[in-house]
């Protein structure tokens, strides 16, 4: 086994060597977690998020200064009456040295799963998103060179650009929601050859995730009483949960475990409807009806998987009841309103779910839900869409194919994706 670190089941506690691995060897379907050896956190004089290698699952770094960057707030902190309000920014700010181009926090999964499949994999990475972790995807291709295979929606096409030429990357659009083309990758993921990211099961997307609550709580000094953040498949609060333990184990930190306050877009709120009803279970019926309607309603799209790890163990049900945690439905008028607020006093645009993020909190401090002078981190997932096109190019990433929804993987599809394949992981 590595020397750094393990790889280690939650459901049988069997300990493994990683090998890019997603799941659980013995067959358990829990989320796989990695132990590493140092147990202080114990920063690294390396560019963006690999200050924190020690507690990434990769042995090397990338020479990209792209990470979260944290202060304290002051305007918006005030307008809310907030005493120690934090502020976990990722995206694009350079005034404050935040200096993630594509303006979302996906990049800080994007990096160490993209070394991590390198140093540990083998074949073509293939990405499925609505639109922030496919561009963060194709900006680590344009980067490093590495190839990879996104399928996103028809709808989430304009979302995908870069701002360094990527040659080596396969867009496939499906035209359909985001559901539609989660199961249009999985197909391309038959292909032998091509490797599934992993998504949630992918130790190097949450830990990298966790980056965040690291980067606060070293803002802040200590470990945040709450923590807020926006949701789609809420791998983002399960990686919080997950980095707060670290911290609680390193010892410099407190013992306190930081509430998660977690939210989504109304109409589409299958997490917020099973938690509020003590399930840990989503009931589709019950929790996500008329979902297609629902999902074309909301402001922010990108927080809309049907399929969450809600239930499974050491998912969101988990994280949330471990942390006393509370869930937020957040509708588009308090997300636009909360997003214009923000961007007002604080000086930067938000992107739609980070301005989700910001109406929970204000949602929060008006029902009374959180005592104003607890240590507070708002993560702020994205942003710096408007400053950015200041300073660089935004390049638009064409699509390699074009499928429509329900379609399977048939025999012209498949010969062209193994084409471009040959091509490009030679």
């Amino acid at each position: 086994m590595t020397a750094k670190y393990t790889l280690q089941c939650p459901g049988c506690g069997f300990p493994f060597e990683d090998r890019y691995t997603l799941d659980c060897p013995s067959g358990c379907s829990a989320l796989i977690r990695t132990y590493y050896r140092q147990r202080q956190l114990d920063l690294k004089a390396l560019p963006g998020i690999f200050r924190f290698i020690d507690w990434l699952p990769v042995e090397h770094a990338l020479p990209i200064d792209a990470g979260p960057i944290s202060y304290r707030s002051e305007a918006f902190a005030r307008e809310l009456g907030l005493s120690h309000l934090y502020v976990t920014f990722s995206g694009y700010w350079p005034e404050r040295g935040a200096d993630i181009r594509t303006c979302s926090f996906k990049e800080l999964e994007a990096q160490p799963t993209v070394l991590r499949f390198r140093e540990r994999g083998a074949g073509v990475l293939q990405v499925t998103s609505a639109g922030n972790t496919g561009r963060a995807f194709c900006q680590m291709s344009a980067l490093t060179g590495d190839p990879v295979v996104v399928v996103v929606p028809e709808s989430a096409k304009e979302r995908l650009w870069t701002t360094e030429e990527a040659d080596h990357v396969c867009m496939i659009t499906v035209d359909g929601d985001y559901t539609d083309a989660i199961e249009f990758g999985r197909r391309v993921c038959s292909i032998p050859g091509i490797v599934p990211e992993g998504g949630a099961r992918n130790v190097a997307r949450r830990d990298g995730m966790g980056t965040v609550v690291l980067d606060g709580t070293l803002a802040a000094g200590r470990l945040p009483d709450c923590y807020f953040q926006a949701v789609g498949s809420g791998t983002g609060g399960i990686a919080a949960w997950e980095a707060a333990e670290r911290l609680v184990g390193d010892g410099r930190f407190g013992s306190h475990r930081p509430e998660l306050h977690l939210c989504q877009n109304s109409p589409f709120i299958p997490m917020v409807r099973a938690w509020e009803a003590e399930r840990d279970v989503i009931v589709p019926e019950r929790d996500m009806p008329d979902a297609e309607t629902a999902i074309a309603r909301v402001y922010s799209d990108v927080l809309t998987n049907r399929r969450p790890p809600y239930g499974i163990r050491g998912g969101v049900y988990d994280a949330l009841s471990a942390t006393n945690g509370r869930m937020y439905g957040v509708t588009n008028d308090e997300a636009r309103a909360a997003g214009r607020l923000f961007a007002d006093l604080e000086g930067i645009d938000l992107d739609p779910a980070a301005a989700v993020c910001a109406g929970s909190l204000v949602q929060a401090v008006e029902r009374g839900t959180i005592d104003p002078d607890r240590i507070v981190l708002l993560n702020i997932t994205g942003g710096g869409y408007e400053r950015v096109r200041e300073d660089h190019d935004c390049i638009s990433i064409e699509p390699f194919l074009r499928v429509a929804g329900g379609d399977g993987l048939d025999d012209t599809v498949q010969g062209e994706i193994v084409g471009w394949v040959r091509v490009h992981a030679a």
